[in-house]
């Protein structure tokens, strides 16, 4: 696999006023089973090089000279308000930023989960969400909406989109998995074999994200398990047994 000079940003025309990117795993330096724009810190206090170079170019595809923030994320609903440049060897624990503050870009790893953008231009605020099932069910999306409302923010002219993750052909779950939701979720799950189900975690995600108010949601319909060209994917890995899985981020910023 090749790695280009330029690292491959997608883009969503409902955050089209506002620097933005979902990255998948095209154009980055990192070699072997995970190339090539890895992101995963899988720990590290110190940024090794080509994990410097990776999220260079992320910056630089996005919004020359901003500073990159990243959450120690934990698949729960904390939602952090960064206003000034985060202390990257104390990451503080959540799965959501919002920031007022032009110059910072918050980024969103993920592997599967459903990376969520939003922004309101007029207020001039954002945020960026990562919404697994844990997390999109404990709410981290209404939590990052109240905290841009926090901001000046209002609901009703946030546009968010949400992009590159597990697509409901891609996700079977169980019994147990399903029966964490209420009955009203259910239209999320459709059957496949004796005790499982396949989850639409993207219409689950855009259902809170419209439940919750905002004004305009855009899912980009991008399956992270299915195009193994173009992302990277826990799923997948682990259904095959590989050690190890890349990380792809999702920017925004002011």
């Amino acid at each position: 696999m090749r790695a280009d000079l330029r690292a491959d940003a997608i883009r969503s025309a409902a955050l089209a006023r506002v620097p933005h990117g979902f990255f998948g795993r095209r154009g980055g330096v990192t070699t072997g089973p995970l190339a090539e724009l890895d992101l995963g810190r899988r720990g590290q206090d110190v940024i090794g090089p080509e994990l410097a170079e990776n999220r260079r170019r992320v910056i630089e595809a996005v919004s020359p000279g901003a500073a990159l923030q990243t959450v120690y994320q934990v698949h729960s609903a904390e939602v952090v308000t960064v206003r000034e440049p985060l202390d990257d060897r104390a990451r503080p624990h959540a799965d959501a930023m919002v920031t007022d503050r032009p110059g910072l870009l918050l980024g969103i790893l993920t592997a599967d989960c459903a990376p969520v953008l939003l922004a309101d231009t007029e207020a001039g605020v954002v945020g960026a969400a990562h919404a697994g099932w844990k997390g999109a069910l404990a709410g981290v999306v209404d939590r990052t909406i109240d905290a841009m409302e926090a901001l000046g923010a209002d609901r009703a002219r946030i546009a968010a989109a949400i992009g590159p993750c597990i697509a409901k052909g891609s996700y079977e779950v169980n019994d147990a998995f399903r029966d964490r939701f209420t009955a009203a979720d259910m239209r999320f799950f459709v059957p496949a074999r004796p005790g499982h189900h396949r989850f639409d975690l993207e219409a689950y995600v855009a259902h809170r994200l419209s439940q919750a108010g905002v004004g305009r949601i855009e899912a980009l319909s991008l399956d992270t398990y299915a195009d193994e060209a173009r992302f990277y994917s826990y799923r997948r890995a682990t259904h095959r047994g590989e050690p190890d899985y890349g990380r792809q981020i999702t920017v925004i910023g002011l």
